[in-house]
Parts: structure tokens; C-alpha cells; sequence
């Protein structure tokens, strides 16, 4: 694939990372600028990264790829893919937390510290924009690193208890856990510079290791793969090293909790895919132990979410299973695998940010997040009811929504790598998803109301710029069930970026 690619140079990779810093530093250096201007700057720089990541697709799609500052950034289809999912759902996000986080911070008298959100916002932006640009191995750990020190206060923003305990878990797990990413890094650096095979090339670039990767010794690589797996596979939140993941998604804002899993943790799982997939040609035996772990994830992941009563909870633990199937596609190393395992990527970006904000419009209403608390919302808040039921569609895989197609496609991938047992139990995940989120979505929105008189008369449908945002996502995730091929140049670009294991 990369051999009739041409490489262009283009300072929009630099731009598309920056230009969120820069905004988060503005926020940071005016303290008198009004609380309006700090959220349509957020909205406005998520906008034109989503615009620059269109249009980066666009040049990959004519056969360019665009690097900058000799080759430390480098944008190809799998970096354009990433950086239209960020900025997309950031962008609704950003919407989304206009009115959502002025009523929730009215409660706690805490307007002056919406300054403090919207500039780590825009950092928190820069940071996973700047990992899914760059081509330095090492670069990639200290941009992921970042990701955590600017979503870890802003998980900790509401600063009650159980908000400050969640960050602190979230910090403390998260930081010992990719420390294990760095030493993979260092490692994979380490072993392409003994190689000696890099004729003049720097062993720093992830795009000139994989050139060298048959070279290191075996027991090296085995070491690296083992770390690189455990310390990025932390930040994905992939079983068994996800305990920081439910308290983190439950405590944060939810327009927080939206990013966290909609983008975050799977731009994790690109740092991952980016590094241990160069092994794949000379140790394929490790799709096996990856395939392996994603199977792990995915069942256990939906059986803990079986037993949550707290909505925000049972959707976090919902995240550790779908990352599963993400995880299952790409560990294969096969085109069709890759294929669904970005396909389902994206897919899940999609569903599970909305199901959050569904989550959120209820938490918005009511004040409860409890599902033995809630009941009967469907007749004041038809939106969002729908809204959920999409939602939990989608992620269930019915057709004819966008995750049955991701699903089946990972299905077929590993059916033709012959591990039966692991599609046995990708479909059994599947249909405890169907149970797990339809009856949560029944007992919230159609079961019998919790509240009478006029407490369940004051609640009511959520704003417009809340609602809106759900949805486009609703829309897309009907669009792309019905029109699937219309992603196809995209990621079939991107998953031939990956595949290292033939169809």
C-alpha cells in the first residue's frame, strides 16, 4: 500500500494539533473573557479541525500522504480516519456542553470554573490530535501521557468526593499502567537501532521501523509486544486492566464521558495498532494472544455491565466489551479484519456518544442516573427515548443500523482465520448487549414512571443544542447502516495501512 502512495509536504498536520493548544492557551491567558466566548471558541476550533481532517481525507484518498518537520508528522489514511472521528465528535461535544454544563454547574455555584474547562477541553483535543499525527515512537508515548494529565483534572472537574476519587484512580492507574507503553516504545526504538538496517534513516520513525521489525530479536520483540500491549491496552481500557474505566466515565461531565469514550480510548487502541502490528510478519503466533484478550474483554466487559443499576456505569463497562470486538478485528492482521475493526471503531465513536448524551439529556431532566430511580420518560422526553433506542440498536448490531455491518464484517474475519471459538464468542457478547442495553433503555423510557405529581411533571425534553447533537449522531448511525459502502475508500485505505496478514 505505502509503495504507491506519494508523500507531500503539508504543514496542515502541524496545524490540525496546534490550533486546539493555542485556543486552550487564549482560555488559560484572558481570565475576563465571557463564558459564551470560551464555548463557541471550543465549538468554533473543533469545526475547523473537523474541516482540516476532511480535507486531509480528501488528499489521502488521491494517493498522498502528508508529512511535515522531516517526517516527524505523517498523516495517512488510518491518521486522517482518526482525526475526522476526534474533531466530529468533539465538535457535537462541544455543542452539546453549552447548555448541559451551565445548568449542572449552576447546581454546585461554579460558573467561574467553566474557564478552567474549556481550555483543558481544547488540550485535551491538542493532545490526542497530536498522537494521531505524529511518526515518532517516543513522541506517541508522551502525546498519549498527555491525554491523561488533561482528561484526568477535567474527570475530576465537578470536585465533590466521589468526582476527585474517580480523577485520582483515573491519574494514578493510568499513568503506572503507559509507563509500561514507554518502555515498549523505548524497547522498539532500542531494537530498530541495533538492527543497523536503517541505511541512514532515523529508528525513531514509526513509518522506517517497520521496515526493520524481522531484524530484532525474537525475545526483544516478545518483551516490547508485552509492554507495548499492556501499556496502551491500559489506556483503551481492554480486561483485564480497565478498573479505572467505570469510575472515570461515571464521575466525569458528561460531555467528558462522551470523549473518553467516544475518542479517547480508542485513540489508545491506534497507538497500539500502530506499534504491534509491524510485528505481525515475523510473529504472526501473536494474533492468537491478541484475538485472545479481545475475546477476554468483550465477555467480561458485558457481563459486569449486566449487574449495573447506574446508567453512566453500565455504558462504561459497556465500552470495555465493544473495544473488545475492536481489538479482535485489528489483533487479526488480516485486510477483513482490519477492515471491521476500524469500521466498528468509528461505528462505536458513534453509538456510544450518543447513548452518553442520551444518558446525560436524562441526568439533565431528572437529576437521576439510577435505573431503579427512573422510569415512564418516553412521553416527556420523546427525543431522547428515541434517541436511545437507536443507540442501543446500533450497538446491539440490528440491522439495518451501522453496527450490525461491523460486527458481521469481524465476524466473517475471524471465521476465515479459522478461530470459530472466538466469533462463538463475539456473538454471544452481541446478544447479551441486545438484553443488557434494551432492558435498561425499556425500564427507563417505557417501564413504569418512578416519580408522580409535579416532580414528574417538571421534567421535560433538554434543549435544542443538546438534543441536535443526538440527532446527527442518531442519523449517521442510520445512514451508515443503510449506505456502508460510502465509508469503503476511506477505510479500505486505512485498514491496508494495517494488514500485514494477507485477506
Amino acid at each position: 500500500m505505502a509503495g504507491d502512495m506519494l508523500t507531500e509536504t503539508s504543514i496542515v498536520p502541524t496545524v490540525v494539533f496546534l490550533l486546539p493548544m493555542l485556543a486552550g492557551t487564549i482560555v488559560f491567558a484572558i481570565p475576563r473573557m465571557g463564558r459564551a466566548f470560551q464555548q463557541w471558541l471550543s465549538v468554533l476550533t473543533a469545526a475547523v479541525v473537523t474541516g482540516l481532517g476532511a480535507w486531509m481525507v480528501s488528499r489521502i484518498l488521491e494517493g498522498v500522504v502528508l508529512t511535515t518537520w522531516n517526517g516527524e508528522l505523517r498523516v495517512d489514511a488510518l491518521s486522517a480516519l482518526m482525526v475526522v472521528i476526534i474533531g466530529g465528535i468533539g465538535l457535537l461535544a462541544s455543542l452539546y456542553s453549552v447548555r448541559y454544563l451551565v445548568a449542572r454547574m449552576a447546581e454546585d455555584a461554579a460558573l467561574r470554573r467553566m474557564r478552567i474547562f474549556h481550555g483543558l477541553l481544547m488540550w485535551f483535543f491538542g493532545t490526542m490530535l497530536w498522537g494521531c499525527v505524529t511518526n515518532n515512537v517516543i513522541m506517541l508515548y508522551v502525546a498519549i501521557e498527555a491525554t491523561t494529565l488533561t482528561s484526568g483534572l477535567l474527570v475530576a472537574f465537578y470536585w465533590d468526593r466521589r468526582a476527585l476519587e474517580a480523577g485520582y484512580k483515573y491519574l494514578m492507574l493510568l499513568t503506572i499502567g503507559i509507563t509500561f507503553a514507554l518502555f515498549g516504545c523505548v524497547l522498539l526504538y532500542a531494537g530498530a537501532a541495533a538492527t543497523n538496517k536503517l541505511a541512514g534513516g532515523s529508528a525513531l520513525l514509526i513509518s522506517n521501523i517497520r521496515n526493520v521489525v524481522p531484524f530484532i530479536p525474537s525475545g526483544t520483540a516478545a518483551i516490547t509486544i508485552a509492554f507495548l500491549v499492556i501499556g496502551f491496552g491500559t489506556k483503551a481500557g481492554i480486561a483485564p486492566f480497565h478498573p479505572w474505566l467505570p469510575d472515570a466515565h461515571a464521575e466525569a461531565p458528561t460531555p467528558i464521558s462522551v470523549l473518553l469514550s467516544g475518542v479517547m480510548i480508542k485513540m489508545a487502541l491506534y497507538a497500539m495498532a500502530r506499534t504491534v502490528s509491524i510485528f505481525y510478519p515475523a510473529w504472526p503466533q501473536v494474533t492468537v494472544f491478541i484475538v485472545a484478550l479481545g475475546t477476554f474483554s468483550m465477555l467480561l466487559g458485558i457481563i459486569l455491565a449486566l449487574a449495573q443499576d447506574d446508567l453512566k456505569r453500565l455504558l462504561a463497562y459497556s465500552s470495555v466489551s465493544q473495544m473488545g470486538y475492536v481489538l479482535v478485528g485489528i489483533g487479526l492482521g488480516t485486510y477483513l479484519g482490519c477492515y471491521g475493526g476500524l469500521f466498528h471503531l468509528l461505528n462505536h465513536a458513534l453509538y456510544k456518544s450518543l447513548l452518553f448524551m442520551c444518558v446525560g439529556a436524562v441526568i439533565y431532566a431528572t437529576g437521576a442516573r439510577r435505573i431503579a430511580e427512573l422510569g415512564g420518560l418516553r412521553k416527556q422526553m420523546p427525543i431522547t427515548s428515541a434517541c436511545f433506542l437507536i443507540g442501543a440498536l446500533a450497538i446491539a448490531g440490528f440491522p439495518p443500523l451501522n453496527g450490525f455491518w461491523s460486527k458481521l464484517t469481524v465476524y466473517l474475519a475471524l471465521a476465515r482465520a479459522g478461530m470459530w471459538w472466538a466469533a462463538v464468542i463475539a456473538i454471544l457478547t452481541s446478544i447479551l448487549t441486545v438484553v443488557v442495553m434494551l432492558r435498561a433503555g425499556y425500564r427507563v423510557f417505557w417501564g413504569e414512571p418512578r416519580t408522580s405529581g409535579t416532580s414528574a411533571l417538571a421534567v421535560r425534553e433538554v434543549p435544542a443544542l443538546m438534543w441536535g447533537p443526538m440527532v446527527v449522531l442518531a442519523a449517521t448511525c442510520g445512514l451508515l447502516g443503510i449506505w456502508p459502502q460510502g465509508l469503503y475508500p476511506l477505510l479500505d485505505r486505512a485498514a491496508k495501512v494495517l494488514a500485514t496478514l494477507g485477506r
